[in-house]
């Protein structure tokens, strides 16, 4: 099972059961117009498949912040249930850490639900540390 980037509508939208097991809000048909805007702004989206369907996905942006300077930001990280345990999680974060090395980042950042205690044991497993708290404010 090889890693692959997403670049045409037909390997976007075979990532879409894969994303949607993790973002559940996005409608399934605005899903591929969604993912495309995004990668105007820079967004890729790399997945494992496996007997010709997407199990597992990474979303991820290159970003320049002035307290880490260029890195990467894992949009999205998600494996199908029944594909979940295999190590597909940790090879995608490993892809993207291989990219992060190729251009030179010192750092790989992303934000996790505060209750998803099995990918934060990931995140942990592979390196990342607690490195500070995320905090939002809906605009209505």
């Amino acid at each position: 099972m090889d890693i692959k980037l997403a670049q045409t509508d037909a390997e976007i939208l075979e990532c879409r059961e894969v994303m949607r097991t993790l973002r559940p809000h996005v409608p399934s048909d605005q899903f591929l117009n969604l993912v495309k805007e995004a990668m105007q702004s820079g967004y890729q989206l790399a997945y494992i498949a496996e007997a010709g369907k997407a199990v597992a996905a990474i979303g991820f942006r290159e970003l320049q912040f002035l307290f880490n300077g260029k890195h990467f930001y894992i949009d999205d990280l998600s494996t199908l249930p029944d594909y979940r345990g295999r190590g597909l999680g940790g090879r995608l974060l490993d892809f993207v850490a291989g990219l992060a090395r190729e251009r030179g980042f010192e750092v790989i950042t992303l934000d996790s639900g505060f209750l998803r205690h099995d990918a934060h044991r990931l995140y942990l497993n592979k390196g990342f540390q607690i490195a500070s708290l995320h905090f939002s404010k809906k605009i209505t």
